[in-house]
Parts: C-alpha cells; structure tokens; sequence
C-alpha cells in the first residue's frame, strides 16, 4: 500500500470514528432533552427488581390502559382518561422498554441482541404492578401491541382480569413480513448501528408526520406527536425495545392463538374498518370467532387509532365490558 493509500485509509478510520462520537453524543442530548420536556407524570412500582411507571387517577372499578407500539402513557392520558375517570379507577402504564417503565429482564438490555420481551412476559410485570397498586381483577384495555399484552394477560393471569377490551389489537399471526426498518431496528448487528443514527439525525418533523399518518384516514389530534412525548420513542434504547417487541410479536401471537378459546371473561373488540396499520378482518375478526364470550363492534371509516378518532365507543365499550363483569 503506498502512502497516499495510507492515508487515506486513516483518514477515513477517523472520519468514521469521529462520526460515530458525534452521534453517540447527539443522541445522548436529544435523549436528555426529551426526558426534561417529558418527564414522568406518573409514578413509580418496583416488581422483583424492576421499575413500572404508572398514571392512577379517578374512582370506581379499576381499569388498566396499555398503549400500543412506540407509544407511552401519554397516549391516554392527554384526553382519554379524562373520559373515564368520573367512574373508573384508571391505571395507565408505560409497557415495559417504553416510556419510563424498565424492560422486564436486563437480558434484554445489550444492543447485540435481537431478543425482546414476550406479551406473556409484559402482561406478567404489569399485572404484578396493578396488584401492588391494589387492582386485584381489572378490567384490561389493550390498543395495538397493547392488545396481545392484554389477551397474554386473561390467557395467563385469569383470576386478576375482570374484563377485556381490545382495541385495534394485534392479535392474531399476519401474513407476509413487517416493515424493512421493524425489521432492520429488530435485528441483532442492524439494532446495535442504526438505532443511534435515528435517535441522532432524524428531523422531529418526521416524526410528527409519521405519528399523524398512524391516524390515516382520520385526522390526528392537533399537535399529538408533542402531546404524547413522541420524542421519548426517539431515545437509542427505546427504538431498539420497540422494534424487537414487534419483530418478534408474530411467533408469540401464533401460539397464544392457540388459547384464546380458553378466554372466560367479556371481551369486547372495537376495531375501525378503514385500519391498515393492524387490519380487522386479519386480527379482531377472527379473534372474535375465537373467545367465546367476544362482543365484536366494527367502525365504519376509523382507521388505528379509535380512542382518539371515535373515543364514545370505546367508552361505550368499556362500560359494557364492566356491566357484562357486574361491575356496574
């Protein structure tokens, strides 16, 4: 090699050596700032070791709020809660790697590696949480991914669940692939390298564009994306929870399929017929042919996201998933 390829050869070394220091340390600021914009509003449970962030507020039967995937508490608590809380006592989480909740095992934490979590695993920390907080046999409303975490939750805790409701749920297996970047972000080696990137250099107005789209074809909540803290899904650690999470749903969706004819409690689906992102006729469709006691209400023209688009349904859903529980 001559010298002039030498040089080259170093320069480019520390070219991409000092890129990678500035992106690590962009990402940590912008990590930073968006915990001081959006710092918990909760508080906080430690089940064996781990911590779960919750927002508890109003009286009655007790309800429990999972969000979907690259969301937080936020998502419910900026109008939704305030719609039940005059007759629910409501708990909102954070799923476990989102928001200010810890994932359920270290294990999870390197970034080599394409591991995440089960729903069976989340259901099980956030149900051991709503028992410390005193809510022995919720109600449980699962929205999106929420939705597998709230089945895994009457699937494998049945005397702590009095009801289900399950919004535009990712229930049931899908065919074909997920999104190249779900895929990507969910791997070991392409989760360790281009999380930090995102969290670095993507524009905050991609994100908000992004986060409006999930409400297609209906229009989002003015301002959503910095209402709910989107910037929280940006941080290294967070993009890489949630791409495994959903990378590798699939597998676990497809063995507790297998279960939910074991469902006993009212289950009450509300799901929008215009949803692309989770759509009914592959998940609540036929996940209400499955539970016995499933009560299925289709949304004309509402896409994913139903508590904020035709949030009197869901409502309405939730108050007769409590009645059919004779909680009411």
């Amino acid at each position: 090699m001559t010298l002039a390829a030498r040089t080259i050869a170093l320069l480019s070394v520390a070219a991409v050596a000092a890129f990678a220091f500035v992106t690590d340390r962009r990402a940590s600021a912008r990590s930073l700032q968006a915990e001081m914009d959006y710092p918990p509003i909760g508080q906080f449970v430690e089940v064996n070791g781990r911590s779960v962030h919750a927002y508890v507020t109003g009286n009655g039967p007790d309800l429990v709020l999972i969000h979907g995937a690259s969301g937080n508490l936020r998502d419910f608590t900026q109008d939704f809660v305030d719609r039940v809380s005059d007759r629910y006592r409501v708990i909102a989480f954070d799923r476990p790697g989102m928001g200010y909740t810890d994932r359920t095992d270290p294990d999870y934490d390197p970034a080599f590696t394409s591991e995440a979590e089960s729903p069976e695993e989340q259901a099980a920390l956030l149900q051991a949480a709503a028992l410390a907080l005193g809510a022995e046999r919720p109600i449980v409303l699962g929205q999106s991914f929420g939705g597998s975490v709230a089945m895994a939750w009457a699937l494998n805790h049945p005397e702590h669940v009095s009801g289900l409701v399950i919004v535009s749920g990712a229930t049931m297996p899908w065919p074909g692939t997920l999104d190249p970047l779900y895929r990507v972000n969910g791997s070991s080696f392409g989760g360790a390298i281009l999380p930090p990137l995102i969290s670095a250099w993507v524009p905050m107005q991609y994100v908000r564009d992004v986060a409006a789209s999930v409400f297609a074809p209906n229009p989002g909540p003015e301002n959503y994306a910095d209402k709910v803290g989107a910037a929280l899904s940006l941080r290294t650690e967070t993009l890489r929870a949630n791409a495994r999470q959903v990378n590798g749903l699939r597998p676990y969706v497809v063995a507790m399929s297998t279960r939910y004819p074991t469902v006993s409690v009212p289950t009450e689906l509300i799901h929008g017929d215009a949803d692309t992102t989770v759509p009914l006729d592959i998940h609540s469709r036929p996940l209400s042919q499955l539970v016995p006691d499933a009560n299925l209400v289709v949304l004309s023209g509402i896409g994913h996201m139903p508590h904020h688009s035709a949030p009197d349904d869901v409502v309405a859903a939730i108050d007769r998933a409590a009645d059919r529980a004779g909680l009411r």
